[in-house]
């Protein structure tokens, strides 16, 4: 089971990358949820709808994608631990270079928990001001 779990972690790192919610729903339970660990804007727990929405954004405010540089990726039982670094470009040509822990707690051969570690004030600083104007954007139908 660890192989396939392993699997699973890099197909959801590859969605996440891709900005492709479709694919990051076959990795995850329908109660899944996550918490980026941290003091900042992007700290705190995530629902399922929230990780695909935030996903499916991604697509646009990191075109180029996360273009993850895997690490590691460990697994023992229903958990699997990657370590990767970004090297992105975002939307308004800005680089945007994270490094990044997730720890995924599988249940059924699907992610249920996601803890992610990375520079969260980093991510307020690049990635949370884009997003903002996405969402102000759709609200004004533009």
């Amino acid at each position: 089971m660890s192989e396939a779990n392993k699997q699973v972690a890099l197909d959801f790192l590859r969605a996440m990358d891709e900005g492709d919610a479709d694919l990051m729903a076959r990795c995850i339970t329908p109660d899944a949820e996550t918490f980026t660990k941290g003091f900042a804007g992007v700290s705190g727990w995530r629902n399922r709808e929230t990780m695909l929405a935030t996903t499916a954004a991604f697509r646009e405010v990191v075109p180029t994608g996360f273009r993850p540089i895997v690490h590691t990726v460990v697994a023992e039982g229903d958990t699997v631990v990657l370590e990767f670094e970004g090297d992105a470009v975002l939307s308004n040509g800005e680089p945007y270079c994270n490094q990044y822990v997730f720890v995924f707690t599988f249940e059924g051969g699907k992610i249920r928990r996601l803890n992610e570690y990375f520079c969260t004030v980093l991510a307020d600083r690049a990635i949370m001001p884009l997003l903002a104007q996405m969402s102000e954007e759709l609200a004004h139908g533009n």
